[in-house]
């Protein structure tokens, strides 16, 4: 089987109360579906959790308007750390989340109405495309983007993760993941100055080149009707030095931890990206058949980009469908087709209120 991309399934957020930060992001981000939640040792993330297995609580959390999800994620064998300075445009690794919106001008004012830190006026971008800033209740920085394509209509006011901005130290370097191994092949815009539509954002001062990268082809995929389409944009400060937004700090503390991809073909990307210079940090193939989360199965792995930045990917073998039922979908037997729209709409059985 080749190897493919099927779309962002979710971005990790490290935070230091699970079930506080689950409520926050169903109430006000509408992430109301909860996949699956587990307490259990994180053993296979050895490599970046100073060599110890680290106990953990986990929620995947989903929104039917279409996206990725959140993997809301809580060190519970150790205090959660926080960054030790402010993180600002630049700093290596994921600073901001991204997540769509079909409306944004209804998302702005509710966000306004919710008294949600609105961190700047909805201005465009280099490609014209209307967004704006705000912080979640940890502080935690996102990027609302004007994006057209929408699952189902939902009463939330914006939809599921559409990319990530991330800090890079150097823009070819890292271009060697984000395009040579995930596939990003067109460049939307690529300029160096200082940008307008930051004001507000931290380090909004400097000098920056920025690149908004996309996938010039439809995903497919059996999850691929309801992730839709995805951007990374990586941003380089020229006139300051950044710092490693994990910086004295491991994988799984506050911010966001990783970006995870959906794919087919794990034992091919594994060749791929050992051929290309970034072999598997993590590869939970190694220990065992099928890694069990509790209510969904599969196999993960990690690489990371030069930046720093941790990408997971993830080839999934069992999903819960009608938990209550006991009704799980076996992927293995099913084969690569994308699912029909009635079983996503399943999903809603799920949802928290």
């Amino acid at each position: 089987m080749a190897k493919r991309i099927n779309g962002i399934q979710q971005l990790g957020v490290g935070v230091t109360d699970v079930q506080t930060a689950f409520k926050w992001y169903r109430t006000y981000f509408g992430m109301d579906i909860k996949m699956f939640e587990e307490a259990a040792m994180a053993e296979l993330m050895l490599a970046h959790t100073d060599g110890q297995p680290r106990s953990r609580h986990a929620i995947l959390a989903l929104n039917l308007e279409g996206g990725g999800g959140f993997e809301i994620w809580q060190h519970t064998g150790k205090e959660p750390v926080e960054p030790a300075f402010q993180l600002q445009l630049g700093d290596l690794g994921i600073g901001i989340g991204k997540i769509k919106s079909a409306d944004i001008h209804q998302t702005y004012k509710r966000f306004n109405q919710w008294n949600i830190e609105v961190l700047t006026s909805i201005d465009r971008d280099p490609a014209g495309t209307e967004h704006f800033y705000v912080k979640d209740l940890y502080g935690n920085m996102w990027d609302v983007v004007a994006e057209d394509f929408r699952f189902s209509k939902q009463k939330s006011v914006n939809g599921g993760i559409y990319g990530a901005v991330i800090g890079v130290k150097n823009m070819d370097e890292s271009l060697k993941v984000y395009q040579d191994i995930l596939g990003y092949d067109q460049v939307v815009y690529d300029i160096q100055d200082k940008f307008t539509d930051w004001v507000g954002v931290p380090g909004c001062d400097n000098t920056y080149r920025r690149m908004l990268l996309k996938h010039s082809k439809k995903y497919k995929g059996t999850f691929s009707p309801m992730f839709g389409p995805s951007v990374i944009e990586l941003v380089q400060v020229i006139d300051r030095e950044p710092r490693d937004i994990f910086e004295g700090r491991i994988w799984g503390d506050p911010g966001f931890i990783h970006l995870c991809f959906d794919i087919n073909g794990m034992d091919e990307l594994r060749e791929e990206v050992k051929q290309k210079g970034f072999p598997f940090t993590v590869d939970s193939a190694k220990a065992m058949d099928s890694f069990d989360m509790g209510e969904a199965a599969g196999n993960f792995a990690y690489i990371q980009a030069p930046e720093g930045t941790l990408i997971e990917f993830v080839e999934t073998h069992k999903i819960p469908l009608l938990k209550k039922l006991g009704w799980y979908l076996d992927l293995q037997k099913r084969g690569e087709k994308p699912l029909p729209r009635w079983m996503f709409k399943l999903f809603g059985v799920m949802r928290v209120r």
